[in-house]
């Protein structure tokens, strides 16, 4: 999910720099939905592991 965020992103100033204004934000605004789903999945992970513990 990560690589699909980044891929966004690079679209994102791509299409900044050829002046594809709408393009760029919808990508941009993508990247940054998948980065904070990564982001909470990745937390959510930590925390479950944490409440796991080691095993005997």
């Amino acid at each position: 999910m990560l690589y699909w965020a980044l891929v966004f992103l690079v679209v994102a100033i791509i299409a900044g720099l050829f002046g594809f204004g709408g393009i760029a934000s919808a990508s941009a605004g993508i990247a940054q939905i998948l980065f904070f789903i990564f982001l909470i999945l990745f937390v959510v992970a930590l925390v479950a592991r944490a409440m796991r513990g080691r095993a005997p």
